[in-house]
């Protein structure tokens, strides 16, 4: 990877500590590592548009950290729409006691997402390769999100059918969509829109919270 990794790893560092989140060395370590690959495998599959393994730092890896305490109390995640696993794999070795599964319709990103989690030693990661609408599991999720994969629309209709009673969708977006939460299914509600600031990064990023009205 270009880059001085020592750098990388201290931007990474304070980055960490200006969002407030309590990660050991160990897991920062963990996350550079997993920046070596996805740059690594980015020259060969194009995981990803971005090169400039600094803008990586910011636009990923700090990206995805941002939204981290809204999924600290989370016991079952799945993260529909992976592509390279973000924010999936940063969910995964910030939070080692949480079940992370990701999913995601191309082979060749599911193919790294199950090579990070084995080089990075993720016990706690299912990855499956196929539609989420599709997708049947034993244990249903009691959250379930996405990065920038679909209007929030089709990414409820696409994976309601996953969520357990009582759980709740959290979407990562840009700007606060105000015309896509007009547009949410029947029978579904956003219980927040949560600004986030992201270090280092002048872009507006939003979650969206969303859950199933009680009948």
């Amino acid at each position: 990877m270009s880059g001085d990794i020592s750098a990388l790893r201290n931007m990474l560092a304070n980055g960490v500590q200006e969002l407030g989140l309590d990660l050991s060395d160990a897991q920062i370590d963990k996350m550079i590592a997993y920046l070596a690959l996805l740059s690594k495998w980015n020259f060969v599959y194009n995981l990803t548009a971005i090169r400039d393994p600094k803008e990586m730092v910011k636009q990923h890896l700090l990206d995805s950290l941002s939204a981290a305490p809204a999924f600290k109390d989370a016991k079952n995640i799945l993260d529909v729409g992976a592509g390279g696993g973000l924010p999936g794999m940063m969910l995964a070795i910030a939070y080692p006691d949480t079940r992370i599964s990701m999913i995601d319709t191309v082979s060749k990103k599911t193919a790294f997402l199950t090579q990070a989690k084995t080089e990075l030693g993720l016990s706690n990661v299912t990855v499956y390769t196929g539609r989420v609408e599709s997708l049947q599991v034993k244990d249903k999720f009691d959250v379930i999100t996405s990065r920038a994969f679909s209007e929030l629309c089709n990414f409820i209709n696409w994976s309601w059918h996953l969520l357990a009673d009582g759980g709740q969708f959290i979407a990562m977006k840009g700007i606060a969509p105000a015309q896509e939460i007009e547009r949410l299914p029947e029978g579904w509600v956003v219980t927040g829109v949560q600004a986030l600031a992201v270090p280092g990064l002048q872009a507006e990023r939003h979650l969206v919270f969303v859950k199933k009205i009680a009948v």
